[in-house]
């Protein structure tokens, strides 16, 4: 595996920092949820099912406030979204801690649908600041980011909850996202290069029906299985290792699989090609499904995790990936929202499946329906997938460095044919040619048309009467001279002596009005 992709990407300015300011803003995003189930759980003591409720609200209201942020990025900046959108997690966060239940659930809501888009808005932006053939690089090395905060954020969350109570843990988390905020004002960093706006700017805006097709819609569909599979998993696990009593190492388990997707992404990433969403997602859920029939030391399922877990992150890239190639980059804000989207609906009916079939059947089988699920939402995807425009995104003209020069353009044998007897005017039959008017040996036809009739080639040039050819000048094969010619004594040589007479050119074949020139061959 070679580690010269991430060199060359770490090299492209502004990108290191854009990275990292996302894996710090990401962390207190990930740690909401957690926080949101513990406080309405354990300390109003009001059970699972309200925290649910409450964290199910906040999903939807994410949901949908993602691709309408997105939106507004593409129309009206970056700035302007993120001013608002941290404000809003700011009022939020300072007194979500003292608000009663029914306030606390519609407050979720609403700051869920204004949530930091931190998530989507990373990925545009390094999509904008990484050149195409990097991209896939640089999107493999922001899921691996992703995953760290994962691990990082809820269990930040859980001992903050432990520790320190509700109120300042929830305070602090306010205090994260704003600082987040804050950092991407300030960084500013830009959501389309300056190849793109220029291209924006002369073919003009492009209709949202020109990339949100169903293909798309098949795409996001494999984004949702993905999250399903991974989802679904997760509670597997859990629920596995709690009936075999193993309830302590649940989270050096969960760690280890996490491990495994940072793993694969790394190896992924320095590959010199990547490889289809749809192929990607599959095979994890087909990896997935025999993961339940390992039994006994907790140790053993974590090892059947590993297949499964090494396309993790290589799966979910590859979706960032393709979105940006298809998507135009005026309408990419709102292409990463719905991806985004399309990764929280996955998550979300996942859990209540996944849990009913842990209740019901028992936690192996959950490994099982979790993977056949995602084969099955990618098979039904992929007819849909097949039927796709070509590529909006990747219309943007190649910079001047980019385009090959004069010496590697093709030669004239690799044009075209040229047009061949089927295609020649039917009029040239008719074409009258000028008496004793003969078109040269040198003028070659092109293959396949025809010569009318009358139109003959003739032998070649015949000398001038009277002309006298010196000594020592040696006269073409192809001309012919008369037989009254006589030569001319010697001349002698002198410097700057006339040239010889030029032998006048053979008229050219006038071009009739009807008639079309056919190409040189």
């Amino acid at each position: 595996m070679a580690l010269d992709p991430y060199r060359r990407l770490l090299k492209i300015p502004g990108v290191p920092t854009l990275l990292l300011v996302g894996l710090l803003a990401r962390m207190p995003a990930t740690a909401t949820g957690m926080a949101l189930t513990l406080h309405v759980a354990e300390v109003l003591h009001l059970g699972y099912a309200k925290a649910g409720l409450v964290t199910m609200a906040s999903t939807i209201g994410m949901a949908i406030g993602s691709p309408l942020s997105g939106r507004l990025v593409d129309r009206h900046g970056l700035r302007p979204v993120l001013a608002v959108t941290t404000a809003a997690q700011a009022a939020f966060w300072s007194c979500a801690w003292a608000l009663p239940f029914p306030a606390l659930a519609a407050a979720a809501a609403l700051a869920g649908l204004l949530a930091l888009p931190v998530f989507s808005v990373t990925r545009q932006c390094l999509a904008a600041m990484v050149p195409v053939a990097q991209r896939r690089t640089g999107f493999t090395l922001d899921s691996m980011l992703v995953e760290l905060s994962y691990m990082t954020g809820p269990a930040l969350a859980v001992a903050g909850l432990t520790a320190l109570g509700s109120h300042v843990t929830m305070t602090i988390i306010g205090a994260g996202m704003t600082l987040a905020g804050i950092g991407l004002l300030t960084l500013n960093p830009p959501t389309r290069s300056p190849a793109e706006r220029e291209h924006e700017a002369q073919s003009g805006k492009v209709a949202r029906r020109e990339w949100l097709t169903p293909a798309f819609g098949g795409l996001m569909a494999t984004v949702a299985a993905a999250t399903f599979v991974l989802t679904a998993t997760e509670l597997s696990l859990v629920a596995t290792m709690t009936d075999a009593g193993d309830t302590e190492w649940v989270g050096l388990a969960v760690g280890i699989w996490c491990v495994y997707s940072l793993v694969g992404g790394f190896v992924y990433g320095g590959l010199s090609r990547g490889f289809s969403p749809f192929a990607l997602i599959a095979g994890m859920g087909l990896l997935t499904v025999p993961v339940g029939l390992v039994a006994g030391d907790w140790r053993w399922l974590v090892l059947a995790l590993l297949p499964a877990g090494l396309l993790c992150a290589p799966a979910l890239s590859s979706t960032v990936d393709v979105v940006s190639g298809r998507v135009p980059a005026a309408a990419r804000g709102e292409a990463m929202g719905l991806h985004g989207t399309a990764l929280l609906i996955g998550g979300a009916a996942s859990a209540p499946i996944a849990g009913a079939v842990i209740d019901g059947v028992g936690s192996s089988w959950a490994f099982t329906v979790a993977g056949l699920a995602g084969v099955a939402i990618v098979l039904a995807a992929l007819p849909l997938w097949r039927r796709r425009r070509p590529a909006l995104g990747d219309t943007v003209p190649m910079p001047p460095e980019a385009v090959p020069a004069a010496s590697d353009a093709p030669a004239i044998s690799d044009a075209p044919t040229v047009l061949g007897a089927s295609v020649v005017p039917t009029a040239l039959d008719s074409l009258a040619v000028p008496d004793g008017l003969g078109v040269p040996d040198s003028l070659g036809v092109p293959d396949g048309l025809a010569v009318p009739e009358g139109l003959a080639a003739p032998s070649a040039p015949a000398a001038p009467e009277g002309l006298a050819v010196p000594e020592g000048l040696v006269v073409p094969d192809n001309l012919v001279v008369p037989d009254d010619l006589a030569a001319a004594p010697a001349v002698p040589v002198v410097s700057a002596g006339p040239a010889a007479p030029a032998v006048p050119p053979v008229p050219a074949v006038p071009e009739a009005p009807s008639v079309r020139a056919a190409p040189a061959p």
